[in-house]
């Protein structure tokens, strides 16, 4: 049993099991009740996501590495809030006992909380594929 990080809206691989979406804002142009249909995610969990004020920050300029920095450092500061760290104990609990995914929209993983995502489950003891 193991988490997967994977791209929303990416096909499902065999048994991917439940997949989180841990981003801002709903897929743009797609209906609610085809989310899961169109393998963008079965439930959304936007508490694991960069804030809106993180989002906008990240899409107004191109990346570079002192950028990049000062956004994984922002968005690790969000993720030790109380409640987005039990959600990440919890997601590491349950990788223990069932597959499931989490993942967001970017493109280039490398340069996608989805990553810091994968390292912050991992300090938190949690299995991934």
């Amino acid at each position: 049993m193991a988490i997967r990080i994977v791209r929303l809206g990416s096909a499902r691989v065999a048994n991917e099991g439940l997949r989180l979406g841990t981003v801002r804002r709903p897929p743009r142009g797609v209906r609610k009740s085809d989310y899961a249909k169109r393998d963008f995610y079965d439930v959304w969990l936007p508490e694991l996501a960069p804030s809106q004020k993180w989002v906008r920050w990240a899409l107004s300029q191109p990346w570079t590495d002192a950028r990049w920095r000062k956004y994984v450092r922002n968005y690790r500061r969000e993720m030790k809030a109380p409640a987005a760290d039990r959600l990440l104990g919890l997601l590491a609990a349950l990788s223990g006992s069932t597959n499931f995914s989490v993942g967001c929209y970017c493109e280039n993983a490398e340069r996608c909380h989805r990553s810091v995502l994968r390292e912050l489950l991992g300090q938190h003891g949690a299995r991934i594929a």
